[in-house]
Order: structure tokens, then C-alpha cells, then sequence
């Protein structure tokens, strides 16, 4: 057994039915929460989306929504005069060019207001199960302390070596496993190494603890 066979057997034990942790009911709602969830965490984006659509519960709504009470609603994920930007304009334009629906390519989602790369990566993993991995930071420092991919690459770069490693019919499981690893078990401070059974290809733990 290599070392991807290794870890993913491993991340199926401790993560055997992953969810992603943003909280929606519907397609265009995931997407919004992902753009939302932009240098804040999951925690504080369900608090404000669960206000947010609740006082504005269809796209339409959102669209027509005054910007200055959007902002005020998203001030605690900060960025917030960005974001309520973006959320209007993603409403506007998932109503006028997608009929109200989320595409579910990459092209057509990064031409999307606030969809860059990683935000249409989670789509496409999460709400249509495609053979994608958004690098987060979990994801890039769960790799980079296994030896999966190099000290200095970059996210692409991380993006394309998991993408190779891991089987197609794995990826978007994996994703959401190696996010989960990443901020449960293999935190950036204090990680839970003594019970971890990949300590024995861990840098990190070899680097810190041996």
C-alpha cells in the first residue's frame, strides 16, 4: 500500500460520510456561502447567511436587495462592502444568464462575480460530486506535512499533485476529509499527533516530535 492509499484509507475511518460544514438549502445558496467564506470561517457564515436568507429567501430577493443593508448583515465576515457586492451581482447574474440555476462548469462558474478557482472547486466537488479538490489552507498544510506535495508549492500547484494522486472517483471525498483532517486533527497549532496513525510519514510530527 503507498502513501495515498495509506492516508485515504485512514481519512475513510475517521471520515467515512464527509459533509461540508457551510450550511444551505439549495444550489445558488452553497454557492454564495463558499464566496462569503473568503478569509472568515464556516462558523461565522452560517450565523449571517442564516439571517441573510431568511430576510431574502429567493435570488430575486437578493437581487432587489438595498446594498446598504446587505453590507450590514455581512459586516461580521468583514470585507463585507465586497461581499455584498458580490452577492448581488451573483444573484443577478444566475437569474438573467443561468435561468436561476448554478452551472456546473468551471468556465461558466468563474465567470461568475467573486467565483475564482477555489470557489468553483467546491462547487463542483460538493454540490455536483465532480473530481475536483479546493486547496484551503487544511488542504495545503495536511499535504505538505504528509510529503504529498512540496514545502513551497503553491496552491495550484498542491491542486494539480492531489488531483493526480487520488483516484477520480476520490477526489471530492477526499476534499472535504482533508478539510476536516485539517481542522480537527491536524491543526496548525498543537495537532493531535500522539493517537494520528500517519505519524510514521508525518514531517511535521518527525520534525517536532522525534
Amino acid at each position: 500500500m503507498n502513501s495515498i492509499e495509506y492516508i485515504i484509507k485512514y481519512l475513510n475511518e475517521l471520515f467515512p460520510d464527509p459533509k461540508c460544514e457551510l450550511v444551505y438549502n439549495n444550489d445558488y445558496g452553497l454557492l454564495i456561502a463558499v464566496v462569503l467564506s473568503a478569509q472568515t470561517t464556516d462558523k461565522k457564515v452560517n450565523k449571517v447567511t442564516s439571517v441573510l436568507f431568511n430576510k431574502y429567501p429567493s435570488l430575486t430577493a437578493l437581487k432587489e436587495a438595498p446594498i446598504n443593508d446587505l453590507r450590514a448583515l455581512l459586516k461580521p465576515l468583514g470585507m463585507y462592502n465586497k461581499k455584498a457586492l458580490f452577492v448581488k451581482h451573483l444573484a443577478s447574474e444566475l437569474i438573467d444568464k443561468y435561468d436561476g440555476a448554478v452551472p456546473d462548469d468551471r468556465a461558466s462558474l468563474e465567470s461568475l462575480s467573486g467565483v475564482g478557482r477555489k470557489t468553483a472547486n467546491v462547487v463542483l466537488a460538493v454540490l455536483f460530486n465532480k473530481p475536483y479538490i479546493a486547496v484551503d489552507t487544511h488542504v495545503a498544510r495536511v499535504s505538505k506535512r504528509l510529503g504529498l506535495v512540496s514545502k513551497q508549492d503553491n496552491t495550484l500547484q498542491i491542486e494539480k499533485t492531489l488531483s493526480r494522486l487520488i483516484d477520480d472517483n476520490s477526489l471530492a471525498k477526499a476534499h472535504l476529509q482533508l478539510v476536516l483532517f485539517g481542522r480537527y486533527y491536524c491543526m496548525a497549532k498543537k495537532p493531535r499527533c500522539i493517537n494520528c496513525k500517519l505519524k510514521k510519514i508525518c514531517k511535521y510530527e518527525k520534525k517536532h516530535f522525534i
